[in-house]
């Protein structure tokens, strides 16, 4: 029911999905007068949905506390949540309001053990392939025991979804030399290295440029930097096929250049085209959610269903909750850690 466009996008994203992934069954919680005629009138889709009216469909404005006291039990959000934690659905995907969705989403399903909140984590399009980024908006600001977790979280999405044993992991920070940046970053790096984790890969800080580069599997920062660094992709991407749009037009000659070169930028589209990447992960919790893209189309929505399809088929749930089982093993037990005495004020 969320986004800009509601059942007219989300429901047809699903024979988009049905046709690459035929395996695949949809739960849909929505309002009935909305739903029932786009869902009547896509007979590919029989047989293939179960359908449960909701009388609440929580609002792109509502504020995250308005959400979870008035939506939760009754509202098509909530349901889709329950419905994870019930096991009658593997993933739930939503195009809704992002804070009510994180809310619910904790409250519902909870953080898994050891974990204090969780990330969103987006697919990154790059020079060499794709990369996980995370955070991209969950928190706003984090201390060094959130960015260790986050880099273990990040870690094993990657292994999930782009089948690397040891996926590289770097931390976003203002220069690649261990003196720079915040303490909390430089303390994460530290216990990055000291742990020295199988299930992952640590190269260091990394800097805005190599989030493009692909220079890493995985990029760990907090949610406020995530976030900007991600808007301000998705704007240049606008902003250059805006630029190419342009200038291909300008004169005879460059039409004529553009239909030479016409499956070269067809592939340029492509790769710029925010909609391939749609989707953003919540990363901690016992059950997978997917946060798509407010403002997305069928295509869009259809590419976070198949994120969530992915995440699912490559057990990522399992994978996180081992790698945090293999992450304290390593970690020195408190009995184990030294603790020099206090010096009296004579010495």
């Amino acid at each position: 029911m969320g986004g800009d466009h509601g059942p007219s996008v989300t429901i047809p994203a699903l024979v988009r999905v049905l046709e690459r992934r035929p395996d695949i069954r949809f739960v849909i919680f929505g309002h009935e007068e909305q739903v029932k005629p786009v869902l009547d009138g896509l007979p590919k889709l029989a047989g293939k949905v179960d359908f449960t009216h909701c009388e609440i469909a929580v609002r792109m404005d509502d504020k995250p506390s308005q959400a979870l006291r008035h939506g939760r039990w009754k509202s098509s959000m909530w349901r889709a949540i329950d419905a994870v934690k019930n096991g009658e659905a593997d993933v739930c995907v939503s195009a809704g309001n992002t804070g009510a969705l994180m809310a619910m989403s904790k409250f519902c399903l909870r953080t898994m053990a050891s974990i204090d909140r969780p990330a969103i984590a987006a697919i990154w399009p790059t020079t060499r392939g794709e990369s996980v980024v995370l955070d991209v908006g969950a928190t706003i600001g984090a201390d060094a025991q959130l960015l260790v977790d986050f880099s273990i979280l990040g870690a094993a999405m990657a292994r999930a979804l782009f089948d690397i044993e040891r996926p590289t992991v770097g931390l976003l920070n203002v220069g690649v030399e261990e003196i720079k940046g915040q303490e909390e970053v430089k303390e994460a790096g530290r216990v990055l290295r000291e742990v020295n984790l199988s299930s992952l890969d640590y190269r260091g800080f990394v800097e805005g440029d190599d989030i493009a580069k692909g220079t890493v599997d995985v990029v760990v920062t907090e949610g406020f930097a995530g976030n900007i660094a991600l808007k301000t992709a998705e704007g240049t991407a606008r902003q250059i096929a805006g630029y190419l749009r342009g200038a291909m037009a300008r004169t005879l000659m460059a039409r004529i250049g553009y239909v030479f070169a016409r499956g070269a930028f067809q592939r340029l589209r492509e790769k710029l085209d925010p909609r391939k990447s749609n989707g953003g992960v919540f990363l901690g919790l016992n059950g997978i959610v997917v946060k798509s893209h407010g403002g997305t189309d069928d295509e869009g929505f259809g590419a976070a269903i198949e994120l969530g399809y992915d995440m699912v088929r490559n057990r990522l749930i399992e994978r996180i909750k081992a790698d945090l089982e293999l992450y304290h093993a390593r970690m020195p037990k408190a009995a184990d850690v030294l603790v020099p005495e206090p010096r009296s004020a004579e010495a």
